[in-house]
Parts: C-alpha cells; sequence; structure tokens
C-alpha cells in the first residue's frame, strides 16, 4: 500500500485535477517521473506555450518521414532521434534486398506505417500490415519481404530487450490479451546457395556468408521470439470523468524509455472534464511521437507520417487550433461521446534525444510557431 502524499493547496485551484478548472485559467501539471511521481497543478491565466519565439537546442521539433525518398539502399533505419538506449529511425522499403539481417546491439520494434509483406525470420514468417508491431529480439536473424511498398517506424532498444508493462490493478488482460500476440510458425526452407546475414555489433556491420537458407529451422520452443501485435487489437483503457495520462496507453516497456499507443477511443463526456491532454513540460521525458493516421486530438497541421519531438523543459501540449477545434466539437455534440480517432505511437526517453544527422532534411518549417495564436501549423 502506497502512502497518501502531502496535499498543499494554494490560492485558486480545482479540487479534483483535470476537472472543473477555475473560469479563466488553464491547467498545467509540473509532474516527475512520467506521470507516476510527485506532480503539482498550477492554474494560470495564460497557456505556457503562449510563447512568441524559441530559440535553442530544447526547441520542439517535427520531421515528415514521408519526405525520406523510398529506396532499398539502405540497411538499417534512418535515424532522426536516438541516444545511448534508443534509436528512432524510419525505413522506407521498395522491393526489399537480398541479405538478412541480425541486430546484435539490441531489440528492434518495427510499426508498419505503410505496405503489406512478409516479415521472415529464422523462427518463420510474419505477415505484416499497416498497423502491426512488429517485435524482433536481439539478436535473430530476419528480412522483410514487401509485397509492397514498406514504411516502417523502427525503434531499437540498445542494450536492451521489449517486455509488456505491469497493468497493475487492471488485470494482466488490460490494453490486449496477451493470447493476442502473434508467433512465427517454423517454415524451414531448405536451399541451397549463396546467403548473406549481416549483423550489426557496436554500430558496425560484419558480413557472414552461408552456403545454404539461414531460415532452416524446422522447430523452436521456449519464451523467446518475433512478435506481431496489431493496433486494432488494443483496447485502450478510457475513463468519461477523467483525462487519463499518456502513460495509461503503454504498450512497450524497455530499458530508459517507453512505447505508447494512443488508439481510437471514446473521448469524455463529463461537460466539467478536460478532454485534451493538460499542459506539461516533460520533466524527466524526451517524448516523440509518430502520427499514422486519423486526427490526432491534440494537434492540427499534422499529417500521417509525422513525427513530432518534444524535449525536456519546454512546455507542450494542445495547440490553439486543437482548442478550438474541440470546443467546437463539443458545442455541436452536447453531451454526446466523441471518439479520439487517431492511431499514433508515442516513445518516452529517460536520457536526452538527440536529432540524426540525416533529421535536417526531413525537418518541419517552424514547427514551433504552432502554438501561437494565429499561426497555421506547417505541415
Amino acid at each position: 500500500m502506497t502512502n497518501m502524499p502531502p496535499q498543499w493547496e494554494r490560492g485558486t485551484t480545482s479540487r479534483q485535477a483535470h476537472v472543473g478548472l477555475p473560469p479563466g485559467t488553464v491547467e498545467e501539471e509540473h509532474g516527475r517521473e512520467g506521470f507516476y511521481g510527485p506532480a503539482s497543478h498550477l492554474y494560470r491565466l495564460h497557456a505556457p506555450t503562449g510563447w512568441t519565439g524559441v530559440e535553442g537546442p530544447a526547441v520542439h521539433r517535427a520531421y515528415d518521414t514521408g519526405a525520406l525518398p523510398p529506396t532499398d539502399d539502405a540497411l538499417w533505419p534512418t535515424l532522426i532521434v536516438g541516444n545511448d538506449q534508443v534509436a528512432i529511425g524510419v525505413q522506407r522499403i521498395e522491393t526489399g534486398r537480398p541479405e538478412f539481417l541480425r541486430d546484435a546491439d539490441g531489440d528492434l520494434c518495427w510499426f508498419v506505417h505503410q505496405g503489406t509483406g512478409t516479415l521472415r525470420t529464422e523462427y518463420g514468417p510474419l505477415a505484416y500490415a499497416p498497423g502491426d508491431y512488429l517485435v524482433v529480439p536481439r539478436g535473430t536473424t530476419f528480412r522483410f519481404e514487401p509485397a509492397a511498398p514498406t514504411h516502417l517506424l523502427g525503434i531499437e532498444a540498445i542494450r536492451s530487450r521489449y517486455q509488456l508493462p505491469d497493468r497493475g490493478l487492471l488485470g494482466r488482460h488490460a490494453l490486449f490479451d496477451p493470447a493476442v500476440v502473434e508467433v512465427p510458425e517454423p517454415e524451414a526452407i531448405d536451399e541451397e546457395g549463396e546467403f548473406v546475414v549481416v549483423v550489426k555489433r557496436d554500430g558496425h556491420d560484419t558480413r557472414i556468408t552461408y552456403p545454404f537458407h539461414p531460415c532452416d529451422v524446422v522447430g523452436w520452443k521456449g519464451d523467446l521470439a518475433p512478435m506481431r501485435l496489431p493496433v486494432d487489437a488494443i483496447r485502450p483503457v478510457v475513463s468519461p470523468r477523467y483525462h487519463l495520462p499518456p502513460s495509461a496507453h503503454t504498450t512497450w516497456v524497455a530499458d530508459g524509455f517507453v512505447v505508447c499507443t494512443f488508439a481510437p477511443r471514446p473521448m469524455e463526456t463529463d461537460p466539467e472534464a478536460l478532454r485534451l491532454p493538460f499542459f506539461h513540460r516533460n520533466v524527466d521525458y524526451d517524448e516523440v511521437i509518430f502520427y499514422h493516421r486519423g486526427q490526432f486530438f491534440s494537434r492540427a497541421g499534422i499529417g500521417e507520417g509525422f513525427v513530432t519531438f518534444h524535449p525536456t523543459g519546454l512546455h507542450h501540449g494542445p495547440q490553439p487550433q486543437a482548442r478550438e477545434r474541440d470546443a467546437e466539437a463539443a458545442a455541436g455534440n452536447g453531451s454526446a461521446p466523441r471518439m479520439a480517432d487517431e492511431v499514433a505511437v508515442m516513445v518516452d526517453a529517460r536520457q536526452p534525444l538527440h536529432p540524426g544527422p540525416e533529421a535536417a532534411s526531413m525537418e518541419v518549417d517552424a514547427y514551433v510557431a504552432s502554438w501561437v495564436e494565429g499561426t497555421a501549423p506547417r505541415p
């Protein structure tokens, strides 16, 4: 049992966080440990994102990954942002390469944005389609075999592994039943020839050549294997009377970061409850979001396949256009339930993230200005 922490209250506040804000105020959560730790709520007269300019390395950034041309030249994803624990990149494959890959640096989590095909692994094949998570354990031999051009978000857990989060009082079947996770059936290929496996270790590639097909496994058993989780199998936790923080949508955990999934879900119906995210300043985690489909409920002017990067220290929350859109929808629908019709992948990293050398070619101009009243975002 956790002891109740002290709760100080000064000035004009709401009795319940995220509900019944004092008229004329906006709420900001100043919290630690990614919404799990100590926190206070500040009730402000102005949105803390109402700046007229931001300069320096902590500026919010956005990237259009569709600007990366499709190619079969790259073996590994193009880095957008990363650190010593996680590398977040994008890869656009046309027909695929002949080599097989093996990442000896960490687990790989792929999210399929576009395309269909087969993830060929030594454990067996996994068919993939848009909206699929594909988790490839460290040291697994694999290859993408696209049936259609494929656009992937890649999240590498460096020297770590992916696990399911502890769902606490919700129980182990909340969000998704582990039984919906698909693992491969063996499909041994007995074929002679010249087959190359590229092993990435400490960021450098080593090529191994075999006279037989590397996917020659006739059977396997154990609790380590490639996995497929379709996003449509995720059943988000929701509350009609309280806006839940992003941590409620945690899908995968690894050392130094978490992966969360924003999936379609009903929005709050209590007229006093916040429906859009509360303002916060990411004290302990850098935040990256990949937008897969739909209309992201706290953003305007962000297209499918975009990535946003919100470093620690600088406030963020709903943009003015999103707040206006939410107010108009609420006025038009009364108390009827509304849906957050979106699919997005969020990565929260404990250590500071840094843009990769090729990220600038995908960057969206003046994204940080999209919080300025009357300034349209620039997709």
